[in-house]
């Protein structure tokens, strides 16, 4: 399962908590949710950009659903562009937000298909640089699900553009990351942050991010401005 090294969840009930002392039922936590985001990506070293808010909080959480709406590691370009389509989303956008991965990690499972067992013959997947592939087995032994591997190694803390040279290397760590070079516009992409003098990365990410954090958004009577993050009322 994807995901599973995310943490953090203490800063946005610390943050709900100020809150609902100060001003309760106001804020929602799907609005504090995407003001964190931003605010981690600036502290990183990222860009600062202007988040709108009103969103209110759904009155169902479902693991099941989260995942049915997050891209897999394990996906191809087809599937990649389809789940971006299906939310509005573009191909554009595809490449930018993967740009993401410049930051954090993933635990060995998430990739391990790679390094091992590609074609089902214990070989290595093809499209990832050799002397990585060697590295990450030394890292990653047969069946480690505790083990985590940064993403973007040298630079897993800081907001920058290493992650498309990574990609461009061949040394995307995810099927998903390594799919960025098999279409001509997220190709494109990929190479213009590399190779341009003035990346345009960090205010693509900030668009993005935006437009991201407007699907689905319950607003009016919708739903519902939760006391605790964790729990409907």
């Amino acid at each position: 399962m994807p995901n599973q090294s995310l943490d953090g969840f203490y800063v946005i009930d610390a943050a709900k908590a100020a809150l609902e002392g100060a001003c309760p039922g106001v804020v929602s936590c799907a609005d504090i949710v995407a003001l964190a985001a931003r605010d981690a990506v600036h502290l990183n070293k990222g860009p600062f950009y202007e988040v709108p808010t009103g969103r209110r909080d759904g009155r169902v959480s479902s693991v099941a659903e989260a995942l049915a709406n997050i891209p897999s590691p394990f996906a191809d370009i087809v599937e990649l562009k389809s789940i971006f389509a299906n939310k509005g989303l573009s191909v554009k956008d595809l490449a930018v937000l993967s740009g993401a991965h410049t930051i954090g990690s993933s635990h060995c499972n998430s990739f391990a298909k790679r390094i091992y067992n590609f074609t089902g013959k214990g070989d290595v997947d093809p499209s990832l640089d050799r002397n990585y592939a060697a590295k990450l087995r030394q890292e990653c032994k047969p069946g480690d699900t505790t083990t985590t591997v940064d993403m973007d190694p040298g630079s897993f803390t800081t907001f920058d553009t290493s992650y498309y040279k990574l990609v461009l290397k061949r040394r995307g760590l995810f099927d998903s990351d390594a799919a960025l070079l098999d279409d001509k516009v997220t190709r494109a992409y990929v190479g213009q942050q590399v190779l341009s003098p003035r990346p345009s990365f960090f205010g693509d990410f900030a668009a993005s991010m935006v437009k991201m954090g407007e699907i689905g958004v319950l607003t009016g009577n919708a739903g519902e401005i939760r006391r605790n993050c964790a729990l409907v009322n």
